[in-house]
């Protein structure tokens, strides 16, 4: 095997060379000294191309790790590392090993073997114009990259390590113990729910604490040993009330990011959802392809159908309807729901309005009308923040309200103004009837859904590309942008994406799910076996490139579907 000096020499001898010779060092090994080995596994074809793809081979007897025999504990040691590696290449400004944000993901970065410990990175090799520099190009690899390994993983900091992973498998724990105990979501006491600013999600200094009321107090013993007090959610129609920034709208983010762990520290470290959680808003002009909104939109004064309902250019109520409906293909048991990102008239109509505008004339069934329904009937369980009605008093179940960030139960009394409909014990039956059978829990959106194919079978706008149908494979761009040929996803209104690696990850996802979509199954059924594919043999198994797969991060099912519904070239 080739030697750290050996790296050096090889360096030095393409300086001044074009920028292609870069490609004569892929693939062959450099010891860096203890058994640390440096492959760079792609080369870039030219300084402005996407960055380098290299790795390092790094033997357990070097730093000392061992292998966590579970998931969430394998998620937790790689994530401990992975941030380990980025703050000792913080001042790298050629190497890359990710920028991991406030929440613990599966990601590509690191991989714990059995013997050996596999660190992915991307380095931006030097050039001046478009020769190599070869003497920076040195002191990046065989300088830098060592100094970055000693300080981060030669030893590794083992009673950090064992702090992080014990933290990730109680919070694995405790969501588990809400489907035991009938809760969709936990927030601890002390918890720090508001964010320093609109661009940071870093936890906001001095802070009111979260507090739970007595009446919905829950405690819960974490393996770790550690005793736990907070508010539980409970399964069925909870309101979230309150004057405006008191707290509404944040409590619900931090429910709707508590369906990944976060780091000791953020503040939301014990704000743990049901897994399952979906995100529910109004997404004006998005594309709708064959979905069934008729539970809600029916009798178009157009005559278009809503049994299989399709647009490019949804409105604020349609849109809804749809994501509603998607959500529940997705196997979504929590709908989490703010007033303010909704369409009014998708979710309430109220006494006036009905007296002015005959039920028969208006082919909206409000989301009032179902919410119960959903529970009772589907077991969806619904979280809402209602900001400028009431409406949804009398079929909550529980009602919290918010002041200057201080929770209180106000059920009793929303019931009270809610008068006879408190009781809400007919909304199921307002909405199938009262002798109807219960609707089927299997996915409503009963389309095996794939991009459109063009004669020779090139996809949509594709130009070729073995694997693809002609076209490129897709591309991310940032957290909200998929690329798909010459088609583009906006995932902007996807709130529960929280990082542009797992944008990444739905792309390569994508190209993996499109040979699957080939009309015999539902876009459910081919997720599954995606998602038992990197069950089964990690986040490679989607990778573009053999070898090194890129940095990425694992991403939600549902957010998975929800850019595959919302590609236009759809059918």
């Amino acid at each position: 095997m080739r030697t750290l000096d050996d790296l050096s020499r090889d360096l030095h001898r393409l300086d001044g060379k074009p920028y292609g010779a870069y490609r004569d060092l892929t693939g062959t090994a450099y010891d860096l000294g203890g058994g640390c080995v440096f492959v760079l596994d792609r080369a870039q074809t030219d300084p402005y191309a996407p960055a380098s793809l290299a790795h390092l081979e790094i033997p357990d007897s070097v730093s000392g790790l061992s292998l966590p025999g579970d998931r969430p504990g394998l998620i937790g040691a790689e994530d401990f590392l992975t941030r380990a590696l980025v703050r000792a290449a913080a001042r790298e400004r050629d190497l890359s090993f990710g920028r991991p944000g406030q929440e613990i993901l599966e990601r590509t970065t690191v991989r714990l073997g059995a013997e050996s410990t596999t660190v992915r990175f991307t380095v931006q090799l030097p050039a001046r114009g478009r020769r190599i520099l070869g003497r920076a190009a040195a002191g990046t690899l065989t300088g830098a990259l060592p100094g970055i390994v000693d300080a981060a993983l030669r030893p590794v900091a083992a009673a950090e390590l064992d702090a992080w992973v014990t933290h990730a498998r109680d919070v694995a724990f405790l969501r588990r113990w809400l489907a035991d105990e009938d809760l969709v979501a936990f927030v601890g006491d002390g918890a720090v729910l508001p964010r320093r600013s609109g661009d940071s999600d870093q936890p906001l200094a001095d802070a009111v604490p979260f507090a739970t009321p007595d009446t919905l107090r829950r405690e819960v013993s974490l393996p770790s040993g550690r005793v736990l007090a907070g508010m539980g959610v409970p399964a069925g129609v909870t309101v979230i009330v309150g004057g405006g920034y008191h707290g509404k709208s944040t409590l619900l983010r931090a429910i709707q990011r508590g369906v990944y762990p976060h780091i000791p520290g953020d503040g939301r470290e014990w704000v743990v959802t049901r897994a399952d959680a979906v995100s529910v808003r109004a997404e004006d002009g998005r594309a709708v392809s064959g979905v069934d909104i008729s539970p809600f939109i029916s009798g178009l004064p157009s005559g278009q159908d809503t049994v299989s309902f399709s647009t490019t250019n949804a409105s604020g109520s349609t849109s809804q309807a749809a994501n509603l409906v998607e959500a529940l293909e997705t196997g979504a048991t929590t709908l989490l729901i703010d007033e303010d990102t909704s369409a009014t008239n998708f979710m309430l109509r109220d006494s006036r309005m009905r007296a002015l505008i005959s039920p028969d004339k208006e082919p909206i069934t409000p989301f009032v009308e179902r919410v119960r329904a959903l529970y009772e009937r589907l077991g969806v369980s619904t979280v809402l923040v209602a900001s400028g009605s009431g409406a949804f008093f009398g079929v909550a179940d529980h009602v919290i309200a918010l002041d200057s960030y201080r929770v209180s139960d106000v059920t009793d009394r929303a019931h009270e103004l809610a008068g006879e409909e408190a009781g809400a014990g007919a909304a199921a039956d307002q909405v199938f009837g009262a002798d109807s059978a219960a609707p089927d829990r299997s996915p409503v959106l009963k389309v095996a859904a794939k991009p459109s194919r063009g004669k020779g079978g090139r996809g949509k706008g594709g130009k070729g590309g073995p694997g693809h149908g002609g076209r490129k494979p897709a591309g991310a761009k940032g957290r909200t942008t998929i690329r798909l040929g010459r088609d583009s996803v906006d995932l902007g209104p996807a709130e529960q994406l929280v990082d542009p690696a797992q944008t990444t990850g739905i792309a390569h996802v994508i190209d993996k799910l499109e040979p699957l979509l080939d009309g015999t199954r539902t876009l459910a059924e081919a997720v599954d076996e995606v998602e038992a594919t990197m069950d089964r043999d990690g986040l490679d198994a989607v990778a573009p490139y053999r070898g090194h797969p890129g940095l990425f991060a694992r991403p939600r099912r549902h957010e998975i579907m929800a850019a595959v519904n919302r590609f236009r070239g759809l059918r």
